[in-house]
């Protein structure tokens, strides 16, 4: 298992995670769609966690989060690109504490709309991590505000973990355990949860990440064993844009087995699908695992897969002009 002395969480504050904000998150439902399972060649379950609280599966991290501030904390803040913000103003706005949320110039308008509306404070910086942290650090200087990292975090980590747990559960409840489990990987928090969770319940489940060809340092990382730190990303699926964290990559590379990527076109076809087969709204993060399957169907072929749809926040005209080919760049 990951090193502890890179403050990493281990199986059991997965588990403490999930007692903890049961009562505060959905039970999300596993779909699956017999015309999609024939294009795949395979049986796919679709975790949706586009249906969670906020949209996304951030939702689980956040309320992890808060449920472990320090006493006396009266205020957060954190960088995002839309979904952990969202997800962290809604938790904080149930606790009654404030929250600032740093966000990229490049955040689609949908997501700065949701931070907003659960009450969060908004501060715009430049696209890149470096200016997400810079302007973090300034907001904190001021404020004082308690940092809650959008994946980076132990208390993140667990609670993103709790996804895989209900996976498992659900699947047993229909008399089979998957094959192989994957997740989207953008930071890192939700595969690295998946994985701790897989390896204490069913080790002998393969959990794989599924990443942007346009952003792929979670792969050359886990591939070449040397953590990528930088990468310059190229992909229309916003919420994997960002590199993947230290605390993350360690847990990740113990418990994943592999990660694959798919290419933007491939992402668009894999939201189309399921947006027109299964009628699920679901934004470009959220299609990467089924279009790295559509890439890769080799790899997955007759194998009970569950893949987690990640979140449903996207603007409606921009998604669009995806499906009308008019948009090649993110």
């Amino acid at each position: 298992m990951p090193d502890n002395n890179l403050d990493v969480p281990g199986s059991a504050e997965v588990f403490s995670a999930a007692q903890d904000i049961a009562e505060r998150i959905h039970r999300t439902p596993l779909m699956t769609s017999g015309l999609i399972d024939r294009a795949c060649g395979a049986n796919l379950f679709f975790k949706c966690e586009h249906l969670q609280k906020t949209g996304a599966f951030k939702a689980r991290g956040a309320s992890n989060a808060l449920c472990r501030l320090p006493a006396g904390t009266t205020m957060v803040a954190t960088h995002s690109s839309g979904n952990h913000g969202a997800a962290l103003a809604w938790a904080a706005a149930a606790r009654g504490i404030a929250c600032t949320v740093v966000m990229p110039e490049t955040s689609p308008l949908a997501k700065r709309a949701a931070v907003a509306g659960y009450g969060a404070e908004i501060v715009l910086c430049g696209p890149t991590l470096a200016d997400r942290e810079a302007a973090l650090r300034k907001v904190v200087d001021d404020s004082g505000a308690h940092v809650v990292p959008p994946f980076d975090d132990r208390r993140i980590i667990a609670g993103q973990g709790t996804v895989a747990l209900e996976i498992l559960e659900q699947c047993r409840e229909r008399g089979f355990t998957p094959d192989i489990v994957l997740a989207p990987v953008g930071g890192g928090g939700l595969l690295a949860g998946t994985g701790l969770a897989m390896a204490a319940m069913a080790p002998e489940v393969l959990v794989l990440g599924a990443e942007p060809a346009g952003a792929d340092d979670a792969q050359r990382s886990l591939r070449s064993g040397v953590h990528v730190t930088s990468q310059t990303p190229d992909t229309i699926a916003d919420g994997l844009r960002t590199p993947l964290g230290e605390r993350n990559f360690a847990v990740i590379r113990q418990t994943v087995k592999d990660i694959v990527t798919a290419s933007e076109k491939s992402i668009v076809d894999a939201m189309q699908l399921l947006w027109t087969r299964t009628k699920q709204l679901v934004e470009p993060s959220a299609a990467v695992p089924l279009a790295a399957i559509l890439e890769h169907p080799a790899r997955f072929r007759d194998k009970k897969v569950a893949l987690v749809l990640s979140g449903g926040n996207m603007d409606l005209v921009r998604a669009a002009s995806l499906f009308a080919g008019e948009e090649s760049e993110p």
